[in-house]
């Protein structure tokens, strides 16, 4: 048992060394899988922007599965229901307390699911809001009121929402900005280049936030 704990010890220590991300697959009927060329998109800027060297096809990882440690950042977005089993809970709150990094996004309708969910991965824990000095909008690109506003659902402002562990940021959920459908190819919702720029450079904030902390 203590040489199984150390290997997964190793292996929860390696997410700090490696430089790529993933998108979370979950359970519960929730369209994990939308905008599909929103993260492809954002990868490509950060290599040109910000020196990061990830690939540019992203790969799906399971909530339960072993395989998020290889990932120092989670991308997790849809628009329903979200469902985690215990297990896959356990595993969550494992990878985020050993070194990683969860941005989910909500595409619009994960709020009440996602809130909670989280509750059985920190059940003790409640959002807080990003104040607009947090470092995480200004490690590359500076956002001086917080949170850039990408699309319009019910007309209220946008919010950089954490979770903390150990004082440590280990997840943000983004509401009401919508950042992945800015990251979309832009034929898809037609965005304006300033705001696709916009939603970009955020992407790319979170990105290296994720990376170097």
């Amino acid at each position: 048992m203590k040489l199984f704990l150390s290997f997964l010890f190793s292996i929860f220590s390696s997410v700090m060394f490696s430089q790529d991300l993933a998108i979370l697959k979950y359970k519960g009927g929730g369209d994990w899988y939308s905008n599909p060329t929103a993260l492809p998109n954002l990868i490509t800027f950060c290599n040109k922007t910000i020196n990061t060297k990830i690939n540019t096809k992203p790969e799906t990882v399971e909530a339960g599965s072993i395989d998020i440690f290889q990932y120092p950042l989670l991308h997790m977005t849809g628009h329903g229901n979200v469902f985690f089993s215990e297990e896959e809970a356990k595993n969550l709150r494992n990878y985020l307390i050993s070194g990683g990094f969860l941005h989910i996004d909500d595409n619009y309708g994960m709020k009440q699911y996602i809130t909670k969910e989280l509750k059985k991965v920190f059940p003790n824990q409640e959002f807080k809001e990003l104040p607009a000095s947090h470092d995480i909008f200004k490690t590359a690109f500076v956002f001086p009121k917080g949170l850039p506003k990408i699309h319009e659902h019910d007309g209220k402002r946008p919010q950089a929402l954490g979770l903390f562990y150990d004082n440590r940021l280990v997840l943000v959920f983004t509401v009401e900005s919508d950042l992945g459908d800015g990251w979309e190819d832009q034929e898809v919702h037609n965005d304006p280049e300033a705001i696709r720029l916009k939603a970009l450079q955020m992407g790319a904030n979170i990105v290296k936030y994720a990376f170097e902390n």
